[in-house]
């Protein structure tokens, strides 16, 4: 049954069982990365797209398709390469001939028609094949020859780039990292997780995560969102962290004025309270507090927190300057 014909009080426990269960399930295969896992599921309820940016062998095609799997998501996989083409996205039109010898063009879909997309190392391709993945995400559809085609519900896009090589790469200009919901930073695992992760490896046989919803249990987490009331207070939190970035704002500190060329747009006021409101549901809180405000304004505005030159020669980064707006709430 959806949680969305039932009582409140049953719906909200049933939410709660189904956001444990997830995580639980999450765990037995992905060792650590506790707070990635809760950030992407964040994500995934606010029908956001997620740029994880980390180096090679942190799991991150693991953490996407076990995620994919245990949420019963169709998941594809595509890798980025500097010959990769939109056709190659979003699907083309090939001529086939039927039986009685008569020729039509049929539409053969590309890798895009999936629940959760892995886009592996986006910065790899040119920016033509990029847009036409970015205007998929944003529109949630696609257009060849001129026949317009919807992409089925839930979608979501976790990207992956290499923060190391940046030879033979298209950097994602502003305008296009700002389409993204979160930018994570994966890190390194700590010596006990990484000793886990040697011992599960290298056995005969590894966990795997077994399937708990499926796309329409998805969706009814996702409507679940909507029921999370948020404050007055946490509002003006939010507004006042998103107008502290911008360097003409009365609200601006003095890092900012000195570091920041450009701050964020309205985009991530929106994204911050769709976040909030998630991240609560997921901690079995009933309403979002500004706790989730100062855990989400990183991956909510370290890609669209422009720093300057003055910045760059100094050494200042942008989450140092996020991180000291967010403890300032």
């Amino acid at each position: 049954m959806s949680t969305a014909t039932q009582e409140p009080a049953a719906r909200w426990e049933q939410v709660q069982e189904r956001a444990a269960a997830i995580r639980r399930e999450t765990a037995r295969v992905i060792v650590g990365q506790d707070e990635i896992v809760e950030q992407l599921l964040t994500s995934l309820l606010c029908k956001g797209h997620c740029l994880l940016v980390g180096v090679p062998g942190l799991a991150k095609t693991l953490l996407v398709s076990t995620l994919g799997r245990i949420l019963g998501l169709k998941f594809q996989r595509i890798q980025f390469t500097p010959d990769l083409m939109p056709s190659d996205i979003v699907g083309t039109e090939i001529l086939q001939t039927a039986d009685d010898g008569s020729r039509e063009f049929k539409f053969a879909p590309g890798p895009i028609f999936a629940n959760l997309i892995l886009a592996d190392e986006i910065n790899r391709t040119p920016p033509k094949t990029q847009a036409a993945l970015l205007e998929a995400m944003q529109e949630k559809q696609v257009t060849v020859n001129g026949v317009t085609r919807r992409l089925d519900e839930p979608f979501t896009v976790f990207a992956t780039q290499n923060p190391i090589e940046h030879e033979g790469t298209y950097p994602l200009p502003e305008a296009q990292l700002d389409r993204f919901f979160f930018e994570l930073r994966i890190g390194y695992p700590t010596m006990a997780e990484e000793e886990q992760i040697v011992l599960r490896t290298t056995g005969r046989g590894m966990p795997e995560a077994q399937p708990l919803l499926d796309a329409a249990g998805v969706m009814d987490l996702q409507d679940a969102t909507h029921d999370i009331p948020l404050p007055e207070s946490v509002v003006k939190a939010i507004l006042k962290l998103v107008h502290s970035t911008r360097p003409d704002s009365e609200h601006a500190t003095a890092d900012v004025k000195n570091y920041v060329s450009f701050g964020a747009g309205p985009r991530a006021s929106q994204c911050l309270a769709r976040a909030v409101k998630a991240l609560a549901l997921l901690r079995g809180q009933p309403t979002a507090s500004i706790d989730e405000v100062r855990t989400l304004a990183l991956p909510i505005l370290r890609h669209r927190v422009i720093p300057n030159y003055n910045a760059t020669g100094e050494g200042v980064t942008t989450d140092s300057i996020v991180a000291k707006l967010a403890a300032g709430l």
